[in-house]
Order: C-alpha cells, then structure tokens, then sequence
C-alpha cells in the first residue's frame, strides 16, 4: 500500500507546499480571477476550537464593495469598485476611470462548517469572516471518568 504519492523519483519526502494546506475535512484550495489587473487580496485563514477565520487585506474599500455569498459549499467573496473623478481646470477637463475588481472562492465541508451561522465584518481595511463549526466537529474538553 502506498501512502506518500512522489512526483519527482529524485525526491524522498513529499513537497511540503502540497501538504501545507490539505484537509480532509475542509478544502482550502480557491479558485481565483481577477477581471482586471489589479491584485487579487492576500488572506489569512486561522482556525480556533470554535471557529475558521479569514482575514481578507482589502484596504479602501467599503463594506458595500463587498458581496459574500455561499453556495453547494462554496464560499465566494467578491468585490467591484469603480471611481469616477472629474477635474475641471482653464482650458481642459481631465477624467479618469478606476475599476477594481476580485473574486475568491473556497471549498467548504458543510459536515464541519455550520453555513447558517457564518458572519462577516470589515473594519479598518480588513474583511473578516467567521465560519462557525458545527458542535459535533468542536474538541470536547476532557472529562475524568470515575471507576465503580
């Protein structure tokens, strides 16, 4: 039975970026565009007894710019701002276009994840998602059993 899959013979130990993030219960992987050239937002993701969060870096935006919607499991945060500015001066007018845009999607386990209970909030250029676990799936505190 072979339990490490080698991609290069040279190479005895599985890379560590294929392991950094794989899950059984919860995939991390994205899928990821971005309908312009701008850069697609860092994330951090942390996970508590309680609870997975992730940080989305997204400074000047708004919490209206944003749009979270999850669906068969997947959790899609997106966001679209566009600015208009005009300038008038003596003898000409300047007008510039700005349109920034990104989605992110998540793969979530709906077995360890309790979808009616995720929350978000945007306070200080970070978007932060809370995704409650389930209680099942939550460490149970350990318990002395007495002997009869």
């Amino acid at each position: 039975m072979t339990l490490i899959k080698r991609t290069d013979s040279n190479w005895p130990f599985p890379s560590l970026m294929d392991n950094l993030f794989s899950r059984d219960l919860m995939d991390w992987s994205t899928s990821n565009f971005s309908n312009t050239n701008t850069t697609i937002p860092a994330v951090n993701i942390k996970e508590t007894d309680d609870d997975f969060q992730i940080e989305v870096a997204a400074p000047g935006m708004d919490k209206k710019d944003f749009k979270i919607n999850l669906e068969n499991n997947q959790l899609m945060i997106s966001s679209e701002k566009k600015n208009n500015v005009k300038e008038k001066d003596e003898n000409y007018t300047r007008k510039e276009f700005s349109y920034q845009s990104f989605q992110r999607t998540f793969n979530l386990s709906d077995q360890m994840i309790d979808g009616d209970k995720i929350s978000a909030k945007y306070c200080d250029g970070v978007l932060c998602i809370t995704l409650p676990k389930r209680e099942e799936v939550k460490p149970k505190p350990a318990r002395v059993i007495k002997i009869a």
